[in-house]
């Protein structure tokens, strides 16, 4: 038995790549490598490494941030995330991380990203974003964010 053809529709319907598109200038962009570890039985980068990619790039952010972005009252806890697998991640390559500033709130901070290849500027592998909020650790209620980080973002 032979593979039949798509039809029109099922063509129509079939998911199409993902034109990287213009963003603002990145708050950061972090390069990192992609290790063998990081690969799956298909040859590719497991789907939960993306997110250590995104950890990582944001603590580089947070590192180069100047003034206290958390003490024994105020850390940054992940609330949520989103992120879009555009395609596998093949060893080896180099990835670029863009993080963007997409809103500041009382006590949070969504940060989108971007997984790109660093080699092929229009390789997007990922995106989505982040939701950061600042909390205190003994009570577990939210806090202002600190204003290291309003003044980082804006």
């Amino acid at each position: 038995m032979s593979p039949r053809k798509p039809t029109k529709k099922a063509e129509a319907e079939a998911p199409a790549e993902q034109p990287v598109s213009a963003s603002p200038s990145p708050l950061f962009t972090a390069t990192l490598p992609v290790r063998w570890r990081d690969l799956d039985a298909f040859n590719h980068v497991n789907n939960s490494n993306y997110l250590t990619y995104l950890e990582e790039a944001r603590l580089q952010w947070l590192s180069h941030v100047p003034g206290p972005w958390f003490d024994d009252h105020a850390m940054p806890v992940m609330a949520a995330v989103q992120l879009n697998y555009r395609r596998p991640i093949e060893w080896p390559a180099q990835l670029r991380v863009e993080l963007f500033c997409e809103r500041l709130g009382n006590s949070s901070m969504t940060i989108g990203h971007r997984i790109l290849d660093v080699e092929h500027a229009d390789r997007l592998y990922g995106d989505g974003h982040v939701v950061m909020v600042w909390m205190d650790p003994a009570s577990g209620k939210p806090v202002s964010l600190p204003e290291a980080i309003r003044e980082a973002a804006g």
